[in-house]
């Protein structure tokens, strides 16, 4: 396991890659970023890099997250953030070009597809979901997870729902959301799907 990890009840580890969300965004999701729609809205921003990097670029981008520790983190980075979870009221509802879930975040609230209408809620129509999902063969899974950290401060978290999504499995998720399927594209060892509001 890692230092940091999301275990499940049945003991099942999904590894974190905490040194990367506090890392500015690297080669591929600058690029993935400029091919979005603006204005972005980021799931789950934790520590706000990502809206960091867009708002310092001069794009309108909004990250959203109900953790305090990393609300504070991403306000240390100016980057513009909001204490909130993505199914309570948000700004801007209708009218976001691009619904972000970075690092797993498609899993938030342990229903996929339940995520994904959220995410079509918040998109103007021509809107897109960009997604970061599991390699092809993870398949779909619905989880009660907590997050482990070891080494001197070790701790463990509240349970919470999960989800994992492969890439292969993202396709009809969208589809049941009420959204079109777009593109699947992987670059250094990590997945991304695409996904429309018509």
């Amino acid at each position: 396991m890692t230092a940091t990890a999301l275990v499940s009840a049945c003991g099942e580890v999904v590894d974190l890659a905490v040194d990367r969300w506090r890392d500015p965004p690297d080669e591929v999701e600058l690029g993935l970023l400029a091919s979005l729609p603006d204005p972005v809205l980021d799931v789950g921003c934790g520590p706000g890099r990502i809206v960091a990097a867009l708002a310092a670029a001069g794009r309108m981008a909004l990250g959203v997250d109900p953790s305090p520790t990393a609300v504070d983190e991403a306000r240390r980075r100016r980057a513009p953030v909001l204490r909130r979870s993505v199914f309570g009221l948000l700004p801007g509802e209708r009218r976001w070009g691009t619904v972000l879930l970075l690092d797993g975040n498609v899993g938030i609230g342990g229903d996929p597809v339940t995520l994904l209408r959220r995410a079509a809620q918040l998109l103007r129509a021509g809107g897109e979901v960009m997604a970061e999902v599991e390699p092809p063969g993870t398949g779909t899974r619905s989880l009660t997870v907590r997050v482990v950290r070891d080494g001197r401060d070790a701790t463990t978290g509240p349970w919470f729902p999960w989800a994992r999504v492969g890439a292969d499995a993202f396709g009809p998720l969208a589809t049941g959301a009420g959204l079109r399927p777009a593109s699947l594209a992987s670059a250094s060892d990590r997945w991304f799907a695409r996904a429309v509001k018509p």
